[in-house]
C-alpha cells in the first residue's frame, strides 16, 4: 500500500479520520448550541420594549457563531492529538480576530440603539448633541478595537515579535517608528474625540463653510459629510472645524431670524402694507411666532426701503418662510398697491 511506502505521514493518516469526526461534531454541536441560544434571546428581546435589545441580538449572530465554532474545536483537540495541532497553528490569529468582531459588533449595536432612542428625545439641541457624540465616540472606539485587534494578530507571528523585540531594545526606534507610521490616524482620532468633547459641530446643524452652507448629515473620523440645499455633498477635513473659523447657524438652540427687503415708492402708505404682512405671515406653518415685524430701513429720495423680519425654528424653515413671505407680498403690492411698485416715468 502507498501508506506503507510513507512511513513518516502514516500516523497523521491513521489521526487524520478521527481529527475530522471529532471536529464535525464539534461544529454540529456549536451550530445547534447557536440556533437554540439565538432562539431564546430573540424571544426574550421580543418581549422587551426597547427595540435595541433586538438591534444588540441581531448584530452578534454573526461573530458569536463562529465564537462557538472556535470554543468547540479548541474542546475538541483534547481528544485528538492532530486537531491541536492544526488548530494551534491558526487559533492565534482566530482567537484575536473572533473578539475583535466581537467588540466591533457590540460597539456598534449600542451606537445604533442609543441613536434611535435620542432621535426620539424631546428636546432637538440635545438629541443631535447626543447622536454626535455616539457616532464620534463610537467609531473612535472601534479604530481603537481594531488598531488593537490587528497588532495582537501581527505580535503573534513569530518574525514580526523578534523584530518589535530587537527594535524595542535598540534606543526605542520602535516607538518612533509606530510613532511616525501612525501619526495621521492618530491625529484624526485626536480631532474626533476632541470635536465630541467640545461640539464645534453637530449633526443636523446648518453651517457655512467656505461660502458653501448646507446641513451637517455625518461626522467621520478624519472628514465631515456636509449635505448642500441642491442635494450636493462636500466632504470636508475634520481638522478644518477645529483649525479655522466657520459659521454655525443652530449651535444654540432658540430659532434663527431673518429678513426681506422690499423697495416701494415714496409716499407709499406704510400701515395697510404692515397689515398685509403681519396677516401672512401668521397663516405660514413655518413661523415660529418669536418675531415678526415690518421695519423702514432706509428712506431715499427714489425709494423707501422695507426689511420684513420674522423668525423659525431652523435654518431650513427660515429659507422657505423668506421665499414665500417675498413672493407673497410682491404679489399683494401688485395687486393692491400696483402705485408703490410702479417705476417712475423717464422725464417725469
Amino acid at each position: 500500500m502507498l501508506i506503507d511506502h510513507l512511513p513518516a505521514f502514516a500516523p497523521l493518516a491513521r489521526q487524520l479520520p478521527a481529527a475530522a469526526l471529532a471536529a464535525a461534531v464539534a461544529i454540529a454541536l456549536a451550530l445547534l448550541l447557536h440556533i437554540v441560544l439565538f432562539r431564546l434571546l430573540t424571544r426574550v428581546a421580543g418581549l422587551s420594549q426597547l427595540a435595541s435589545d433586538e438591534v444588540v441580538v441581531d448584530r452578534l449572530r454573526g461573530p458569536v457563531r463562529w465564537a462557538l465554532i472556535a470554543v468547540a474545536i479548541e474542546l475538541a483537540g483534547e481528544s485528538s492529538a492532530l486537531l491541536a495541532r492544526v488548530w494551534g497553528a491558526v487559533d492565534r490569529f482566530v482567537i484575536p480576530a473572533l473578539l475583535g468582531w466581537i467588540a466591533v459588533r457590540l460597539v456598534r449595536a449600542y451606537a445604533l440603539a442609543v441613536d434611535s432612542r435620542a432621535r426620539l428625545a424631546e428636546d432637538d439641541l440635545s438629541s443631535r448633541s447626543r447622536r454626535t457624540r455616539i457616532a464620534i465616540l463610537s467609531r473612535s472606539l472601534r479604530f481603537v478595537i481594531i488598531f488593537v485587534t490587528v497588532a495582537l494578530m501581527l505580535l503573534s507571528l513569530p518574525g514580526v515579535r523578534t523584530v518589535g523585540v530587537t527594535l524595542i531594545t535598540s534606543a526605542g526606534l520602535a516607538a518612533l517608528a509606530v510613532g511616525a507610521a501612525a501619526q495621521p490616524a492618530l491625529k484624526s482620532l485626536i480631532a474626533g474625540i476632541q470635536m465630541a468633547l467640545t461640539e464645534p459641530i453637530r449633526i443636523d446643524d446648518h453651517v457655512v463653510v467656505e461660502g458653501e452652507s448646507g446641513r451637517v448629515e455625518d461626522i467621520r473620523m478624519t472628514y465631515v459629510v456636509i449635505r448642500t440645499a441642491d442635494e450636493r455633498r462636500l466632504i470636508v477635513p475634520t481638522t478644518r472645524f477645529l483649525d479655522a473659523s466657520f459659521q454655525n447657524w443652530s449651535r444654540v438652540g432658540g430659532g434663527i431670524t431673518g429678513s426681506v427687503v422690499l423697495a416701494v415708492q415714496p409716499g407709499t402708505p406704510i400701515a395697510p402694507i404692515r397689515a398685509a404682512y403681519e396677516a401672512k405671515l401668521a397663516a405660514r406653518p413655518e413661523w415660529d411666532r418669536r418675531v415678526g415685524a415690518l421695519q423702514v430701513a432706509d428712506a431715499r429720495i427714489d425709494a423707501i426701503e422695507l426689511k420684513l423680519v420674522m423668525s423659525a425654528a431652523e435654518p431650513t424653515a427660515l429659507g422657505q418662510l423668506r421665499l414665500a413671505l417675498r413672493e407673497e407680498m410682491l404679489e399683494w403690492l401688485r395687486s393692491e398697491l400696483p402705485e408703490a411698485v410702479s417705476l417712475p416715468r423717464p422725464g417725469g
